[in-house]
């Protein structure tokens, strides 16, 4: 609803307790898969870590470890922005609760920039993890395009 005051617009806009309440699950849900992403990070990069050990000189693996420190970072970033739009959300509930609708209002919005930034993140880390797979495929084409034909898949006359 719009109120005009003097050649002023202000938004009027009255939360009820439900309306920040509804984020919490879409949070949640978030936080638990940028959890599972920092799970599988964290054993590739264990994993990494042992054929670096093994062979320091490969520069695949090299690559692959910035590649994952990099989304490693990223996941943390999206993790506290979700973790801010959670407390906010919250702390809205609160204000609304104590009926300071205004504060409510302004601390709504900033949970839900809070969610945005996160899932903006998100959204990089994605496309920095499609990085990480076609480093693996340029290095895989590499290795095939050695072979006679340059096809694929398909064998070597000296393998039979």
């Amino acid at each position: 609803m719009y109120i005009f005051h003097s050649f002023t617009l202000t938004l009027f806009m009255e939360l009820q307790l439900s309306t920040p309440a509804l984020l919490f699950s879409a949070i949640t849900l978030m936080m638990l898969a940028f959890t599972n992403r920092f799970l599988a990070i964290a054993n590739l990069i264990r994993g990494l870590h042992k054929k670096y050990l093994e062979n320091p000189e490969e520069n695949i693996i090299i690559e692959q470890i910035h590649n994952l420190k990099r989304r490693l970072s990223m996941i943390k970033y999206m993790q506290l922005c979700g973790v801010l739009s959670f407390l906010l959300c919250v702390i809205c509930m609160y204000l609304i609760f104590i009926e300071a609708q205004e504060a409510a209002n302004y601390v709504f919005i900033g949970s839900m920039l809070a969610l945005l930034v996160s899932l903006g993140i998100s959204m990089i880390e994605i496309l920095v993890s499609n990085q990480a797979l076609n480093l693996e495929i340029q290095d895989m084409e590499e290795l095939f395009q050695k072979r006679s034909s340059g096809f694929w898949f398909k064998k070597d006359k000296n393998e039979d």
